[in-house]
């Protein structure tokens, strides 16, 4: 065997090594929520509901979504992925959704280390705002 290809021989192991590694090292966390009137800060009242389902790969950050919602007060104006906050505590928002707003909203988006961290920790939540509600009429936290 010449010298050349014995290299590339072993470097193409290599390589395909190290892609299995990291290939075996990638995960995906699944986060839900089930968002009600009562978890918006304020609490409001109604018939809004929805469901959240996120899914994470932690190697490449990119999170995968699908929101689904009805019994609004109106038509949604906004929706939005917020943190890092717990239970009861407002924030900024940190992913913000694309009209159209209808139900079901989906689609994905790339987090930075910091954003998938505290989606990690549980300091996410998600809301749906309306014209009545600007600041919000249902919400949920995400959790794994």
């Amino acid at each position: 065997m010449n010298l050349p290809y014995r290299y590339l021989s072993r470097g193409l192991l290599l390589a395909a090594f190290c892609s299995f590694a990291v290939a075996a090292n990638a995960e995906s966390i699944t986060f839900k929520t089930h968002m009600t009137t009562a978890q918006e800060v304020p609490p409001k009242t109604g018939d809004g509901q929805g469901d959240v389902v996120a899914t994470l790969d932690t190697v490449s950050n990119k999170l995968t979504y699908t929101i689904t919602y009805s019994g609004l007060s109106g038509d949604a104006t906004a929706a939005h992925f917020h943190g890092p906050a717990g239970p009861g505590v407002n924030a900024g928002p940190t992913v913000a959704m694309k009209a159209p707003l209808a139900s079901p909203i989906t689609g994905e988006a790339t987090l930075s280390p910091e954003q998938a961290a505290d989606l990690m920790a549980g300091k996410w939540y998600f809301n749906v705002h309306t014209a009545a509600n600007p600041g919000g009429e249902i919400r949920g936290q995400l959790i794994h």
